[in-house]
């Protein structure tokens, strides 16, 4: 993996809600899950390479489903890497061996290297089953020269306040056929946010990488259409916003 331009900023969307953004001097991993299996969900995309967690500066939870607090994953990339998980997490988190944890509740702000990261409500469960803590999820807007927001998962949440930003990581879908809308944002729902944020580019997350297993014969549907849809609904709903779709271990300059 090249290092970016100078002057530049960069993502790669590793897969599912995990981006490595290079931003403000930083390297940030956001949900780090790095394994080809999570319980009964398996990885479609390739694998992750060893240079996706060279030199991690910091770890940004949204909350802690299975699919986005993967203990293993965070180990990989070091247990002293700081780790920033909305409030309540902290003793969850060193029960895994993390000993650098931040909790930040919506409305709070910390810095990292030259980025800085302002914590966001959004709306989605995000406590741990079946006997974790209860904990509010959130999205994080990370700051450096450009700004991008990365929403974690979420259902539609009041994205009003949410201003210049250049890029929007938006969730689109899962790992399964049937997605609650309660709490989740789809490809339309997703544009519909785009269109209120107004980021120059949007980028779908969430879609593309994990399967539950026994639905191999409805991969194309699962796994490739959230993203066609979200094209589709974003040249409709947010034509003023680029929809940048990447692949699995696909990066871009923002």
């Amino acid at each position: 993996m090249s290092e970016p331009g100078a002057g530049h900023e960069r993502l790669t969307f590793v897969g599912h809600a995990t981006v490595l953004l290079e931003i403000g001097g930083a390297r940030i991993l956001t949900d780090p899950v790095l394994r080809d299996r999570i319980l009964h969900i398996r990885r479609h995309a390739g694998a992750v390479s060893g240079e996706v967690v060279d030199g991690i500066d910091a770890v940004l939870i949204s909350h802690l489903h299975p699919d986005h607090l993967d203990p293993p994953s965070l180990r990989r990339v070091g247990k002293e890497t700081r780790v920033i998980a909305p409030a309540g997490s902290r003793s969850l988190l060193k029960r895994y061996g993390l000993r650098n944890v931040t909790e930040l509740a919506g409305g709070d702000s910390t810095e990292i290297e030259g980025a800085r990261i302002d914590a966001v409500p959004v709306a989605h469960d995000g406590r741990r089953y079946p006997f974790g803590p209860h904990v509010p999820a959130l999205g994080y807007n990370v700051q450096g020269a450009a700004n991008v927001f990365f929403a974690g998962d979420t259902a539609p949440f009041d994205a009003s306040g949410l201003t210049g930003i250049d890029v929007a990581l938006l969730p689109i879908a899962g790992w399964g056929p049937n997605l609650r809308d309660a709490h989740h944002l789809n490809p339309r729902t997703a544009a519909l946010t785009a269109a209120v944020i107004g980021p120059k580019v949007a980028v779908p997350i969430h879609w593309g990488t994990m399967l539950r297993y026994g639905l191999g014969h409805r991969s194309h549907e699962i796994l490739v259409r959230p993203a066609e849809k979200f094209t589709a609904r974003m040249a409709e709903l947010a034509p003023g916003v680029e929809a940048r779709v990447l692949e699995p271990g696909a990066s871009t300059e923002i």
